[in-house]
């Protein structure tokens, strides 16, 4: 019986692994052909959304840890990319490198105290963080307070390419954003994420299985946060902005909600639901405060009627993993 079962289960990995593969390259497609037809600059920060939103469902989505403080890791990456290239006049790769780092160092930090409680504990201790960090960049000097910090230059990129022109830096923001995702791809699909899967799943039987659950978590959390600090670093360089908006816990509901439209689990579900929300914010803008209830109301209607988000209604239909 094992046998007869052991070609069916080939077949299915084959043919997800072609369905992974031909989305890949659909969404490379169109990303290439994209700034051809929409503004390049909504392009590049509903990519950036989208790195942020793939680093909070590998934290989310494939451990079952739901973060309600990820704007802490995107924001304080986005304040010291930008001062580093402002103030200290560091070149963009040396200041994304900066503000990754120290929001994987903070990642760190908040993972250790945040991963020993579990649900809703869980969630209101990364929040809190995520909060106190706010009000410290409210007060501080250096992240210009209210004002944020403007006029980030963008550079030159290896003292080579000038980012300053739209579609070099359009160039710049795809590679990144798909080397991210290949990660977190191959994150997901090796041996240390089919044991985030199992501490999804059960994590008391995984333990009994002798893994020491607290470090995977730690280490998946760590690599979310690095991950959210990276999309950040790339947004401040994009924007030419730092500001507290990047901070404020509204931009972990964002997130949260990009992921949950997108599809919880799903490897491009999160890049579909970053680019709908971010959509809606760009294009619902001359409706002023309407803006709020036409976005609840769309999605409410997402929910009742995509229920596993918008790639995992459409994934389950053709029955294919996405």
């Amino acid at each position: 019986m094992e046998r007869a079962l052991e070609p069916s289960l080939l077949a299915k990995s084959r043919e997800s692994g072609w369905s992974l593969g031909a989305g890949f390259v659909a969404m490379v497609v169109l990303f290439a052909i994209g700034p051809f037809v929409v503004y390049p600059v909504f392009l590049m920060k509903a990519l950036c959304f989208a790195l942020f939103a793939c680093a909070f469902n590998l934290l989310i989505g494939y451990v079952g840890l739901a973060s309600f403080g990820h704007a802490l890791f995107f924001g304080w990456a986005s304040y010291v990319t930008a001062y580093a290239a402002k103030a200290w006049g560091w070149p963009p790769e040396l200041a994304i490198i900066g503000g990754t780092a120290i929001a994987a160092l903070l990642g760190f930090v908040a993972g250790g105290l945040a991963i020993r409680r579990q649900g809703i504990y869980f969630a209101m201790i990364t929040l809190a963080l995520s909060q106190m960090m706010y009000f410290f960049a409210l007060q501080a000097k250096f992240t210009g307070g209210e004002d944020g910090i403007q006029g980030v230059p963008r550079g030159r990129l290896f003292g080579l390419f000038d980012l300053s022109h739209e579609m070099t830096m359009y160039v710049f923001v795809l590679v990144v954003f798909l080397a991210g995702f290949l990660l977190i791809y191959r994150i997901i699909n090796s041996p240390f994420g089919e044991v985030l899967k199992a501490i999804r799943e059960n994590e008391p039987r995984t333990i009994s299985l002798g893994y020491k659950t607290e470090r995977y978590k730690l280490v998946a959390f760590v690599l979310s946060a690095t991950l959210a600090g990276l999309a950040g670093a790339m947004n401040s360089l994009v924007f030419q902005l730092a500001s507290l908006t990047d901070v404020h816990w509204t931009m972990s509901g964002d997130v949260l909600l990009m992921t949950l439209l997108g599809g919880l689990g799903t490897v491009f579900g999160p890049v579909v639901g970053a680019f709908i929300v971010i959509a809606m914010q760009n294009y619902l803008a001359p409706f002023g405060q309407w803006v709020l209830v036409i976005q609840g109301v769309i999605f409410v209607i997402c929910v009742l009627l995509f229920r596993r988000g918008v790639v995992g209604e459409l994934a389950r239909l053709v029955r294919v993993q996405l």
